[in-house]
């Protein structure tokens, strides 16, 4: 008799994806440490205090990818409406005062005892596994434009008008390209995904035209060295950066950019830390382990055996793809300043947890064999 085939947890079998998230999350200590280091001691009377939270945050992040890939993904899609509630009902709370937390003048976190969670993190996971069964659900339906379009763009529509009071312009661009590119991969009508774009223009004259500061973002993303000592400083000094770290870089905790030039060297600007004390090589390392996750994601996503896994796949490697390019992007100047956090890398407990479960997911859906 033939010895029976010993099964492997997914998150062991699923290497791909593994390997790259463990040496990205390990370059994010590093990282993390080396770029709030001078912050850390002024705030805090220690250089660790930052990194101890960070790996704090990545032990409780690597037991959560391990639940999420434990969990069989089509249970995902059994409870994909309690998961949109209760996004939709973190959302609401945030807005309640004696709830939520106010820093930079805008309320994003959520105060749960001590314990902050920032719930727009949660919505884009949330939003991910809704419109995987609901798109896989509605197949045979999906060119219909109030079946395959509407439902899904209203949901989306639901989850900025949440956000954008908070306000969180950046969230809401990521949540509209994670819903059109998941309904683009389900095969949703292109007539239908473009059916929108007139609302862009009278959206984009009063969130961005109409509104001060972001208008300033846009005019100083367009030629930062107009105004390098205020709208331009953010982008300025993450080029600097970039251009003093050459091919080697200086050596990590050799940065100056960190040292109260560069606002958020530990969060949304890390990857020009990294680009200073790394240079090249560290920069292309960490794009190539990003690349290959992007590139399992992918594979997962063609050669999964159901739809809702197909999409579901889709809509995670889109998730972390949009987060890599915008972030990358904001520190190498081609986009406009935006706060967004580099996965696996940047400071901040929900959206790792939030990262470490999509990944989760993603290894449960890559590891089955079941089909539909």
């Amino acid at each position: 008799m033939a010895e029976p085939t010993k099964t492997i947890h997914p998150f062991f079998s699923e290497k791909s994806i593994l390997f790259p998230v463990i040496l990205l999350s390990g370059i994010g200590i590093i990282m993390v440490y080396s770029a709030s280091s001078s912050i850390s001691m002024e705030n805090h009377n220690t250089a660790f205090y930052y990194m101890k939270k960070q790996a704090l945050f990545l032990g409780i992040s690597l037991c959560v990818m391990f639940v999420a890939a434990s969990f069989p993904y089509k249970l995902y899609r059994n409870f994909s409406y309690i998961i949109l509630f209760a996004a939709i009902a973190l959302l609401v709370a945030v807005l309640f005062p004696a709830l939520n937390i106010k820093a930079g003048g805008a309320h994003r976190w959520l105060n749960l005892g001590g314990f902050t969670f920032q719930p727009s993190e949660f919505a884009k996971l949330a939003l991910i596994i809704f419109l995987g069964y609901s798109l896989s659900k509605k197949q045979d339906m999906i060119k219909v434009f109030s079946i395959g379009f509407f439902p899904h763009a209203f949901i989306f529509a639901l989850f900025a008008c949440l956000i954008i009071i908070q306000p969180d312009f950046g969230t809401i661009v990521v949540l509209g390209m994670i819903t059109w590119g998941m309904m683009f991969v389900a095969g949703v009508k292109i007539t239908h995904l473009l059916s929108p774009t007139p609302l862009l223009i009278p959206v984009i004259y009063f969130s961005v035209y109409k509104v001060e500061y972001r208008l300033e973002r846009i005019l100083s993303f367009l030629n930062p060295w107009d105004d390098p000592y205020n709208t331009g400083y953010q982008i300025t000094h993450s080029l600097k950066a970039f251009g003093s770290g050459g091919i080697f870089g200086k050596g990590i905790g050799l940065g100056m950019q960190k040292m109260h030039y560069l606002p958020e060297p530990h969060t949304d600007f890390i990857f020009s830390i990294i680009g200073e004390e790394l240079g090249l090589i560290g920069v292309l390392t960490v794009l190539s382990l990003y690349l290959i996750l992007l590139l399992k994601g992918i594979r997962i996503a063609k050669t999964s055996k159901t739809l809702f896994g197909a999409i579901t796949a889709a809509g995670l490697t889109i998730y972390i793809g949009i987060q890599v390019i915008i972030n990358t992007g904001v520190a190498l100047g081609v986009l406009p300043t935006k706060g967004l956090t580099l996965p696996f890398i940047s400071y901040g407990g929900t959206s790792l947890v939030i990262n470490m479960a999509a990944m989760g997911i993603l290894m449960n859906i890559g590891a089955s064999k079941d089909y539909e």
